[in-house]
């Protein structure tokens, strides 16, 4: 074991990987250190290749604002990215974060539309998408964050389609949570994700978001998007009895620290966005504990029953040709 580590900890990719999650992200760098050894570093490198994807779309750096701005546009940096990517995928990386994604992809035989899925994502970002209805934002969710969930699942060994339905769904989750928590600064940022025929029935137009008069009416539109998380969140739990018993419990610790933000979130009410929302240590020690029963749970008791229907919920799409850049 103490080899492995020290073996890991030398090879600088991941090295460089693990940096960018711990300053990245605190909610799933706690995930991944209980993910088994045999997947936790391919785990990390595929969220530092997206972190970067990220922050290069959003002009940041590990998801705060960058020291200084890049030079390059928005358009210009995602056809970079497109440019990169396939060269990854083609096993001619240079740069660290998609020599990262270039072992992962090779290493699990991750198919490329999977990749290009959440270039797509970002590029709804910088062609400034409206989104209308639910499922608007549910296909928005899927391309950021549902096919993170399943690169992520295939990386656990994951291939039947159930399955990585299921890990989208928590993918999907996740990213309902960040719209929740993000929303007014999100608005300020001149991005709305929340479904603007929800908005337009709570009375709060588009461009007024982020003002104190409508924050009730924000509020509760905010409730019902956590509410549809929930059921996302529900569903993503039948999948976690697929998976390898050690990743079950990363994946389980995960889905209880990010389905925490949002109880915070809405716990707050009105105030919701007086500060950024957060889940503390302890709570977060908690959450391993709660999800670490969770995946026991479902790996005994919920894998002996028949897994509830997805019928309505946003399914990925079966696409039988890729056609990306």
């Amino acid at each position: 074991m103490a080899g492995a580590t020290a073996k890991s900890d030398a090879d600088p990719i991941v090295a460089m990987s693990r940096d960018a999650l711990n300053k990245g992200s605190k909610s799933f760098a706690l995930a991944a250190k209980l993910l088994p050894r045999s997947v936790r570093d391919d785990a990390i490198m595929l969220y530092a290749w997206c972190r970067h994807c990220d922050d290069e779309i959003d002009d940041q750096e590990l998801g705060f604002a960058a020291a200084a701005k890049r030079s390059a546009a928005p358009l210009e940096r995602l056809s970079a990215l497109y440019q990169k990517t396939a060269q990854a995928l083609r096993g001619e990386a240079r740069e660290p974060v998609f020599i990262a994604l270039s072992r992962v992809a090779a290493k699990h035989d991750i198919p490329e539309r999977h990749p290009f899925e959440l270039l797509r994502g970002f590029e709804m970002d910088v062609g400034e998408r409206t989104y209308r209805t639910l499922h608007d934002t549910l296909d928005y969710c899927y391309h950021v964050a549902g096919v993170v969930g399943v690169m992520m699942a295939m990386i656990m060994g994951i291939r039947d389609q159930a399955t990585l339905n299921r890990a989208s769904d928590l993918g999907l989750a996740f990213q309902l949570t960040n719209i929740a928590r993000d929303v007014i600064d999100d608005a300020k940022l001149g991005r709305v994700y929340l479904p603007m025929d929800w908005l337009e029935a709570a009375g709060v137009p588009e461009h007024a978001i982020a003002e104190n008069v409508h924050r009730q009416a924000v509020f509760d539109v905010t409730q019902r998007l956590l509410r549809e998380a929930d059921v996302y969140y529900k569903s993503a739990l039948h999948g976690m009895g697929r998976l390898p018993f050690g990743a079950a419990i990363g994946i389980g610790t995960a889905r209880r620290v990010y389905r925490d933000i949002g109880r915070v979130v809405g716990s707050r009410g009105s105030n919701a966005w007086d500060g950024r929302a957060i889940v503390g240590k302890k709570r977060k020690l908690a959450a391993a504990l709660s999800g670490s029963v969770a995946a026991i749970r479902a790996q005994t008791l919920l894998r002996l029953l028949p897994s509830p229907s997805r019928e309505g919920l946003w399914t990925m799409p079966n696409l039988g040709v890729t056609n990306f850049r």
